[in-house]
């Protein structure tokens, strides 16, 4: 579709998408495909930002030739303001593209320092926290109690932080506060209790619950292997993890983001942990290509769909 827009001495054509999508090209192409698939079935027009055109479809953009009226973010660095994909998505919801997530959303809800009182005040279990910033390394102490209520070995983690850069899963005081630091860089982060899940049948009692627009696909992720299988109908009655569903819904609340997903892990004390609290931009690595840290095919597939759906939806009403 093209329109004519501008002032009344100077016009510029301008492309318009229904949905255009950011993404880095670091998982295989199945995601990708579904999305395009459930777009052309839609009738909808789709565009996908690869890093080799993310540079001249932000300056289109910037200078008004394209637009897209629906945008989903798969890949931009919240803490990275000079990052291309980064710009473009804050350029996008400053020229009134509906971006799945909203960037002032996405980040409030993906800064872990920010979202852990949230989810507190809700009454959502979290593990025992301590804050620190890297401006403070050299005099940052723990206080007895927060030694005693961490335990040894603890995690660290930057509250901006993903893919594990900078995660420190055995710290046994202050001092590796700086081997986080080193790895990721400036910043807040955080040093958590150690939550050990229970066994269930051989797999840890660790799930990655993903949230799509009120849709839910609920994952056991074995956190020692990185594997993953779908929780089944028999698996959420027999053990009786409807919990599951109901904190990813209660999140959504809180929050207000429509696509993200969360880590949980049911301990034997029965409470179900909420461990990585939000993640945006969804790695969505089939398992047909990679067994091993793939997500199940059929989530993968389901996820696309209802995200086309969603953009669908929101054109309509438009």
């Amino acid at each position: 579709m093209r329109f004519e827009v501008g002032n009344p001495n100077t016009a510029a054509v301008v492309r318009v998408y229904d949905l255009a999508m950011t993404h880095a090209l670091d998982t295989d192409d199945l995601f990708i495909h579904q999305i395009q698939q459930h777009c052309a079935a839609a009738r909808l027009n789709f565009f996908l930002i690869e890093p080799l055109w993310v540079q001249p479809f932000f300056e289109a953009f910037q200078q008004g030739r394209v637009w897209a009226r629906v945008l989903l973010n798969m890949h931009s660095e919240h803490h990275l303001p000079e990052e291309i994909y980064h710009r473009l998505v804050w350029l996008a919801a400053q020229r009134q593209t509906y971006v799945i997530d909203p960037p002032d959303r996405a980040l409030a809800a993906f800064d872990k320092a920010r979202m852990h009182s949230r989810l507190m005040a809700a009454g959502l279990h979290v593990p025992h926290t301590v804050f620190a910033h890297s401006d403070a390394l050299e005099t940052f102490k723990l206080s007895d109690s927060d030694r005693a209520a961490l335990g040894t070995p603890f995690v660290i983690k930057p509250a901006l932080g993903y893919g594990r850069r900078g995660l420190v899963l055995d710290a046994t005081s202050e001092r590796d506060l700086a081997r986080s630091v080193q790895a990721w860089g400036p910043g807040t982060y955080l040093l958590q209790r150690r939550i050990t899940p229970r066994l269930i049948d051989g797999w840890p009692g660790y799930f990655r619950v993903y949230y799509v627009f009120g849709s839910i696909w609920c994952c056991w992720w074995n956190c020692y292997n990185d594997n993953y299988r779908q929780v089944t109908p028999q698996d959420m009655q027999r053990l009786g993890l409807q919990a599951l569903e109901d904190i990813a819904r209660r999140i959504a609340g809180l929050t207000g983001m429509n696509f993200f997903s969360t880590e949980i892990a049911w301990t034997d004390s029965g409470q179900f942990v909420v461990i990585d609290y939000v993640n945006d931009q969804c790695h969505m690595l089939s398992q047909s290509a990679d067994p091993q840290r793939g997500v199940p095919d059929a989530v993968v597939i389901g996820i696309a769909q209802r995200l086309v759906e969603a953009a669908r939806d929101y054109l309509t009403r438009r």
